[in-house]
């Protein structure tokens, strides 16, 4: 008995407006399968409202209830399914169907793009891009004193497609028709000997941004709303009493966008796999998270440092999943962006999408923007910079204006 390629990956769309649709995955097992997968939701802007988890080491079985974030939002479900088959292993036993060679390391393209500038100009092509499936690794984004902006995007192509002429007039043509009359010139060419941009944060910033505890100075200056009081019920509890062979780790907490992608990548990251598990909301909009898990070895954590370590890990990621603050770079205003990058390199799908529509939204033009990597003692993150114009509405040097800032940009990052 089998597996034919068409059940290995099985979407069911939702028959109503509203409801959820559902992605079925059964395919042999794989460290961080569940990661890539809730990766690539997460990408194509879906928001997972359930989920159930069947491991044993060889083969898994795992499905998902998703709903798009936005109703504006146009999922390409066959690519979808694509992509996740694409994650899935190869079947190694000789009767079962043979998916094809894993995916290799993507090709990097350099996509130049010179324009008039507008408000909400940046948001519009990212929008482009991510429906496109392109994924943004690194931007560069200035403005020169006659209005004109020069966009450097260094991408690769979701679909693999990118070095064909074909996908590049598409890109190029879907690209010209949201700029119109304002896009000058678009070109890509392959991005050779690649490299993630640095970050270079005044030492004092750079603490703040990436420390691990929230101090009341760390909130007031990162503008916390109210909705942080909930983020501060999050529990996280293990019991090693009710499984001889598995411990079990529960969650609850507030809802918020890609929460089951930070659990599952915690766990990838803290080397904890997941045997069993089951993903639920309630009415309140909160999450209760059961998970049997087990480490590398096989074995139950029963380390009381370990079990201290991975819920304190736990609770940060549901406490502080994206850092957001304002500060003065000189005589201008920054707004900065963070969240954590995976061991396997890969960062957070979105969230230049998420901080773009949240300022095209407010009304407020962004003079240049940049995507970086920086490291800390024990972590790497990924940081999002953007130096914004004044507005009337939001004037930049008044710390209520900030604070709205702040608040909307963490709003749309969260799903709130």
């Amino acid at each position: 008995m089998g597996v034919a390629s068409e059940d290995v990956v099985v979407v069911q769309l939702g028959k109503g407006a509203g409801e959820p649709s559902v992605i079925t995955v059964n395919c042999p097992d794989q460290t961080g399968l569940s990661c890539d997968l809730c990766w690539i939701i997460l990408e194509f802007g879906l928001s997972i409202t359930r989920a159930d988890i069947s491991r044993d080491g060889q083969w898994c079985y795992l499905v998902f209830w998703v709903v798009p974030y936005f109703a504006s939002i146009n999922i390409q479900w066959t690519s979808l399914k694509d992509r996740l088959l694409s994650v899935c292993p190869v079947c190694s036993i000789p009767f079962y169907f043979d998916l094809g060679n894993q995916p290799t390391t993507s090709q990097m393209y350099l996509l130049k793009l010179f324009s008039v500038d507008r408000k909400g100009l940046l948001h519009d092509v990212t929008h482009v891009l991510c429906e496109l499936e392109l994924l943004l690794h690194r931007v560069k984004v200035s403005t020169t004193p006659d209005g004109r902006v020069m966009d450097l995007f260094f991408i690769t192509d979701g679909m693999e497609l990118l070095h064909t002429k074909k996908r590049q007039d598409e890109m190029c043509e879907r690209l010209n028709a949201v700029l119109g009359e304002s896009c000058i010139s678009c070109e890509i060419q392959l991005a050779e000997d690649f490299q993630h941009g640095v970050s270079s944060l005044p030492p004092a910033v750079a603490e703040e941004l990436f420390s691990l505890e929230l101090s009341d100075i760390e909130v007031c200056s990162q503008a916390l709303s109210l909705d942080m009081k909930k983020l501060k019920k999050a529990n996280v509890n293990i019991d090693n009493s009710l499984s001889p062979a598995h411990t079990l780790l529960q969650i609850h907490c507030v809802d918020q966008k890609g929460l089951l992608y930070d659990i599952v990548r915690t766990l990838k990251d803290s080397n904890i796999q997941i045997a069993y598990g089951r993903f639920l909301s309630d009415k309140k909009g909160y999450r209760e998270v059961d998970l049997f898990i087990q480490q590398t070895d096989g074995k139950k954590v029963v380390d009381p440092e370990k079990q201290e370590a991975l819920c304190s890990r736990l609770k940060l990621e549901m406490l502080h999943p994206l850092r957001v603050m304002i500060v003065n770079r000189g005589p201008d205003t920054e707004l900065l962006v963070a969240n954590p990058v995976e061991l396997s390199g890969k960062g957070r799908p979105r969230v230049f999408y998420d901080v773009t529509l949240a300022l095209k939204v407010l009304g407020i033009c962004i003079f240049s923007a940049e995507i970086c990597r920086h490291t800390t003692c024990d972590r790497q993150w990924e940081v999002y910079r953007f130096l914004l114009d004044e507005t009337r509405r939001f004037p930049l040097v008044n710390s209520r204006a900030r604070s709205q800032i702040v608040d909307r940009v963490r709003r749309t990052l969260m799903g709130w």
